[in-house]
């Protein structure tokens, strides 16, 4: 990515961030390296070592997991859930524009959330309605609901 300003603007809008001051957010920029991805490049695949967050700057990608389909776009994130666990991923995420995005590693992830409870807490809102969405989509193949 040429703009570094394109990565900050991205961050200031994204949820996960409000609240969290410019020159806080300018250090998650530095925590982590900015890698693009060209259309149809895979961004990681299921069954890796979840050895990172990624936060989408710029593009469009698409996340395959359970058999499902769903797109994400700039300011949402993905790896968080195996970041946390360190378990393998569970979702092949693919660029279907060019994409570029800031990828954290675990440990500076890690480092990071502990001296930033806002943040923390927003992930573990984001994670909560990952896992309620989750749940709707099992209820209705169950004919729960």
């Amino acid at each position: 990515m040429e703009d570094p300003a394109v990565g900050m603007s991205a961050l200031e809008s994204m949820p996960l961030f409000a609240g969290v001051p410019q020159h806080d957010l300018q250090n998650v920029l530095k925590l982590g390296e900015i890698r693009s991805y060209e259309p149809g490049g895979s961004i990681v695949e299921r069954g890796d070592p979840a050895d990172a967050l990624y936060i989408i700057l710029r593009g469009v990608a698409e996340v395959e997991v359970g058999g499902r389909q769903h797109s994400m776009k700039q300011g949402e994130f993905f790896g968080e859930m195996g970041v946390i666990t360190g378990k393998k991923r569970t979702a092949t995420v693919t660029a279907t524009e060019r994409v570029d995005a800031l990828r954290i590693g675990a440990q500076e992830l890690e480092n990071f959330l502990l001296h930033q409870p806002q943040v923390t807490l927003a992930m573990m809102k984001s994670l909560v309605e990952r896992l309620r969405e989750v749940q709707a989509r099992i209820d209705a193949w169950a004919g729960v609901w």
